[in-house]
């Protein structure tokens, strides 16, 4: 079992600390991004999600004499901006940045937007603070929501680069803009290389589409849009590269497109994660003893990257981009793409990760759990329909019929509704497997002086998974469940007790089966 301090102080290895190692490379000034980044005004979308926290606290603890950072921020009912961000530097992420930068908040402007209205939302006075000011620009925001309705995907993700493109054109001291896209923008291509692919529809005839339809309209003609695509998300990413391939010309732009991005491995602290998407859901679902049938192929490579790999080869691509801006590297004819995945470079299997998932979450088990660990990976339709009728459906209308007659609540059919909703979505995901080719990813981290290939280290081929669990298992629990550490040995004394009625139920209903066999094959004997 991983103890509470080495989960906030990860090592890198022997007795020397990842801090140890920052410590004496900036002693040395050796490194090139910092030097980049020295007195630079940022501007970053998307500040509020998952990936954005992780950009905001890796730039503001590493790079201390950045000069600002301007965050767009949409202004939500009863909530002041300024709040809401409080309320974001509050979590354990920034620990060490409050530690090791305590007024990193006076480095923090806000600038009130909506990054899918006609010019972002920004009021005239913002767009011109940004203008003069701005150096680099960091775009993220995005909606995430794979089944989010066409018109909407097409403002946020397609309309709201072109705006952003428009911006960072307007900029007067641009030095690097860096875009973060998705591996799956072209998902229906099985191989994927460090290009730009054609578009399925121009963005900007898209953005006309949704500007000029209504949303019953648009919702309509969505299938036959996105065709092979597998959901609005994807889609619209895909278009939104088309977008900025058109309005980048000229402008220092490079692309990032990470695959499945899951917790953190080591910076600033191992196994922070805060949202259930994706693969992280289905460890919740699984551990929580709700979910027990998954239609996934067992045997396909899970695309999965740590989040702060890709926070780190966002700011190295910037510093690189830049480099070509000021001639200290090879001019490129379009922005270059970087593919941030370990399936090149540390593959792993569905199987193997829930494996893994299963081996540490047993020894860190959440209080909250209603049953026992048990899941299974299916990669037939049938297998999965049946089973989940048998493991999911059947024992939710049993209990909450039970529930109802006892005068409570019934939850469970509600619950199993989101997660059937949930498993249909990255189910397109689970069962397929893709090539992303990662070389320019591979060139950009060799360009990486010793001392920035330790502040920001994205190489994806060091990745111990088994290491990588061990503290992701324990930060789902710690993090996203909001269970501290010191209720582990309660929850394990739980957890065994599900365990016993589990192999209990299970001894009972083998029986019954059996008894079953016995009284069919006895009519015929």
């Amino acid at each position: 079992m991983i103890s509470d301090s080495e989960l906030h102080e990860p090592k890198q290895g022997g007795d020397i600390t990842f801090m140890d190692m920052i410590d004496e490379a900036e002693a040395r000034g050796e490194s090139q991004i910092q030097k980049f980044l020295s007195g630079s005004t940022i501007f970053l979308t998307g500040g509020t999600g998952f990936l954005g926290k992780l950009l905001v606290e890796k730039l503001l603890r590493t790079c201390p004499d950045i000069k600002k950072i301007y965050l767009l921020a949409r202004p939500k009912k009863n909530k002041e901006v300024q709040k809401r961000l409080q309320e974001q530097f509050d979590d354990p992420l920034y620990e060490r940045l409050r530690k090791q930068v305590p007024e990193f908040m006076s480095k923090i402007g806000v600038v009130e937007g909506d990054v899918g209205k006609v010019g972002l939302g920004i009021s005239e006075s913002d767009r011109q603070t940004v203008v003069d000011e701005v150096d680099v620009i960091f775009h993220g925001a995005a909606t995430l929501r794979f089944n989010e309705p066409l018109r909407d995907a097409v403002f946020i993700n397609v309309r709201g680069t072109k705006e952003m493109m428009l911006l960072a054109r307007a900029c007067t001291k641009l030095k690097a803009m860096v875009h973060i896209s998705t591996a799956y923008s072209n998902c229906n291509l099985s191989e994927i290389d460090e290009v730009f692919y054609e578009s399925p529809i121009p963005g900007d005839k898209l953005i006309d589409l949704a500007e000029s339809l209504d949303e019953k309209t648009i919702n309509s003609i969505t299938p036959g849009l996105i065709g092979d695509f597998p959901n609005t998300y994807a889609y619209t990413k895909g278009v939104a590269e088309d977008v900025l391939q058109k309005y980048s010309q000229g402008l220092p732009v490079a692309v990032v497109r990470p695959s499945i991005v899951i917790g953190t491995a080591k910076d600033p602290v191992a196994g922070w994660i805060d949202n259930v998407y994706g693969p992280t859901g289905v460890i919740v679902g699984a551990e929580l003893g709700l979910l027990h049938v998954l239609h996934a192929a067992p045997q396909a490579s899970a695309s999965l990257v740590p989040g702060d790999a890709v926070a780190a080869a966002c700011v190295a691509a910037a510093w690189s981009v830049s480099r070509a801006e000021n001639h200290q590297a090879p001019p490129r004819d379009a922005p270059p793409l970087y593919h941030c995945v370990c399936s090149e470079t540390a593959p792993i299997t569905w199987t193997k990760f829930m494996s893994l998932a299963e081996t540490h979450g047993l020894s860190v088990p959440p209080a909250q759990a209603v049953w026992y660990y048990m899941l299974t990976l299916t990669n037939s339709k049938a297998m999965y329909t049946f089973l989940a009728l048998l493991l999911h459906w059947i024992p939710a209308y049993i209990i909450d019929g039970v529930c109802m007659v006892l005068g409570k609540k019934p939850q469970l059919r509600k619950a199993y509704t989101k997660i059937e909703q949930f498993a249909a979505v990255i189910e397109f995901f689970a069962l397929r497997e893709w090539r992303f080719h990662n070389s320019n990813m591979t060139r950009l981290y060799n360009e990486l002086c010793d001392a920035d290939k330790h502040i920001y280290d994205f190489d994806t081929s060091a990745i111990d998974w088994n290491e990588f669990f061990a503290n992701y298992m324990k930060g789902i629990r710690v993090y996203l469940l909001k269970d501290p550490v010191t209720t582990i040995p309660e929850s394990i004394k739980r957890y065994k007790r599900l365990m016993w009625l589990h192999y209990a139920l299970l001894t009972v209903i083998g029986l019954l089966v059996l008894r079953f066999l016995w009284f069919i094959v006895s009519l015929f004997f």
